[in-house]
């Protein structure tokens, strides 16, 4: 039921962005270069926002075994530390692309004029790299679920810790995945190299 209202919840962001970079695209041409950056905000705060809730879902779930295992058997700490943690990569791949997308558009340092047609194409790249980071990052849910079970089961049995890692690793690819999409995205668009 947590994972239905988590997912109606994330395509519902997704549909308010989507109709906003629309209204946002709506807007005179004069402001072109205003709104492409605008636009490449948006990306960064979708990339960001989605996987950061979805890590935090992940987090929790993870967290919450974590607790209830290491209150019986505390010495399994460090072991159960490990398996929490990483339903938080997701969102580091969020921060990373938002970092990257800020560079490229020239907001941390350096001009980038964002006008013409291809900073309108930038600008629209950017949300939509940050929806494929952000959706994808959703996986951090479910490896949230797959690491609240292997620590259950690190609990009963130690020597399981390192297979419940490797369990818990698979559905952070697809994360990966769009990661990896995104950023050979921002090369072709010309945030990264360009």
């Amino acid at each position: 039921m947590k994972m239905r209202k988590a997912a109606i919840f994330a395509l519902l962001l997704v549909s308010i962005f989507v109709f906003a970079t629309s209204v946002v695209s709506a807007q005179e041409e004069t402001e072109e270069s205003s709104q492409n950056k605008a636009l490449v905000v948006l990306g960064c705060a979708l990339a960001i926002g989605i996987a950061g809730i979805a890590s935090a879902i992940g987090l929790s779930l993870a967290g919450s075994s974590a607790v209830a295992v290491t209150a019986e058997k505390p010495e399994l700490f460090g072991k159960l530390l490990v398996l929490q943690v990483l339903p938080m990569t997701q969102s580091v791949y969020g921060l990373l692309t938002a970092i990257l997308l800020m560079m490229g558009a020239g907001f941390l340092g350096g001009f980038k004029l964002l006008s013409g047609p291809e900073g309108a194409l930038m600008g629209m790249g950017a949300v939509w790299i940050g929806i494929a980071v952000g959706l994808t990052g959703l996986s951090a849910i479910n490896q949230g679920m797959v690491a609240s079970s292997s620590i259950s089961a690190v609990g009963r049995n130690p020597d399981v810790a390192a297979r419940g890692i490797i369990f818990t690793v698979m559905p952070e690819t697809i994360a990966i995945f769009g990661l990896l999409v995104g950023i050979l995205l921002m090369v072709g668009l010309g945030f990264i190299g360009g």
